[in-house]
């Protein structure tokens, strides 16, 4: 029994996806009907950057998509007929959720790419309304943390529980900034983030609404296989309520730790991550450390085949 886990923002390097690209005739037409879908130059800036065009949000939530489905169709076309057999959940770290949500069937590559491309262009509008951004706060113990936060001078939160070991805060740039600085001095890591503002935060309401009305334009059908949401840490699979919780996700904490426990809970103990690099495998490393379960990277055909052959074999 295998769940299937998506990166979102952070993921992203050069030369993402150009595997799968050249692996035949199904997957450059994945690349050319989401240019045609977005008119977004998809390939150039996965495969050549530059970088910083790649990492704004309006363009990086589509191509990074692009790449994450790429994996997935990879993977299911050498599952075959077992694919529905072996697949028990899908489940994205925020931005992934839309792949986890093409790969459930509840929502198709045309209206999955519509949706990140407008949530990428809210998200980027969004930034430049009030200045905000995250902070990755890391080694440090949650009930501390939001002690400080208690205390701070302006609107600041954990937006992102990504594992025991790895906390995000969201909010203000005066408010983020003191925090990081007053959990640094008590022995914490911290690392800004490179995000235009601050997500998964009260900060994104404007965003959130615009693009609620949206997704009302979008058909949601109901999930093949079980779709574990960051919202409600749990298993959904009604169409109707996956969109109302996807509507809540920009101002809703990504609950990352609580949905690989949801998973694990329910008897599959098998990850493997479709997508650029290898950072929910190492998140997932850090949340169920003792306990016995495998994790495979999926970013390119050949890590695919040589995960699904160390699986079954």
């Amino acid at each position: 029994m295998l769940a299937l886990v998506f990166p979102g923002q952070g993921s992203q390097y050069l030369g993402m996806g150009k595997e799968f690209y050249e692996r035949g005739e199904k997957f450059r037409k994945l690349f050319e009907e989401a240019e045609a879908i977005t008119g977004l130059p998809v390939r150039k800036l996965s495969f050549e950057g530059p970088l910083e065009e790649l990492t704004k949000t309006e363009n990086l939530q589509v191509c990074l998509t692009v790449v994450n489905i790429c994996a997935f169709e990879y993977l299911k076309e050498l599952l075959a007929d077992s694919f529905k057999e072996r697949v028990h959940f899908t489940a994205g770290h925020s931005l992934g959720e839309f792949s986890a949500l093409y790969a459930s069937s509840v929502l198709s590559f045309e209206d999955t790419l519509l949706a990140v491309k407008k949530r990428g262009e809210v998200m980027g509008k969004a930034g430049g309304e009030r200045p905000s951004g995250m902070y990755a706060i890391i080694n440090f113990p949650e009930a501390e943390l939001k002690e400080i936060i208690k205390a701070a001078s302006g609107l600041v939160l954990i937006s992102n529980y990504n594992s025991p070991k790895q906390l995000v805060i969201s909010g203000e740039e005066e408010a983020i900034k003191e925090i990081a600085e007053k959990t640094k001095e008590r022995g914490a890591k911290v690392v800004r983030l490179k995000v235009s503002a601050g997500f998964h935060s009260p900060l994104m309401e404007s965003a959130e609404k615009e693009f609620a009305e949206f997704l009302d334009t979008l058909e949601f059908r109901d999930a093949e296989i079980p779709f574990v949401s960051n919202v409600s840490a749990k298993e959904e699979r009604e169409g109707k309520r996956i969109k109302e919780l996807i509507k809540k996700q920009m101002t809703s904490p990504v609950r990352w730790i609580e949905v690989v426990e949801y998973i694990y809970s329910q008897g599959v103990n098998t990850f493997i991550e479709l997508g650029p690099k290898q950072v929910l495998k190492g998140l997932i490393s850090q949340i169920l450390e003792g306990r016995p379960f495998r994790c495979y990277s999926g970013e390119n055909p050949e890590s695919i085949e040589r995960a699904l052959k160390e699986i079954f074999s």
